[in-house]
């Protein structure tokens, strides 16, 4: 199917990139996907879209994020009961340098 066929270097080569370590079985697998992606990339360049106009996004620019405004402080006691361990009004934590507790 695929007229661009990739060498087993160059699909070695990729995952070398990618940090992947491919049997040879995995070699001629991808080989021969790889090598259809980049037919179909071929392809969709073949196309004419000059009369596309150019868009950073198709989607609508919208916030869909709520307005930041400051509202009533928690109470000590209710932050104090969500927390998994706690020393009077104060998280405890495991310590994260050397020689503390």
């Amino acid at each position: 199917m695929a007229e661009t066929l990739l060498s087993a270097a160059d699909v070695r080569a990729i995952a070398d990139l990618a940090r992947l370590e491919l049997s040879e079985a995995d070699v001629a697998v991808y080989q021969q996907q790889l090598s259809d992606i980049l037919d179909y990339f071929q392809k969709l360049q073949e196309l004419d879209t000059s009369h596309i106009d150019p868009t950073s996004s198709v989607l609508p620019l919208t916030n869909v994020m709520r307005a930041d405004e400051a509202g009533p402080a928690l109470a000590v006691a209710d932050v104090i009961a969500n927390a998994p361990d706690s020393d009077g009004e104060q998280f405890r934590v495991r310590a994260v340098l050397d020689g503390g507790d």
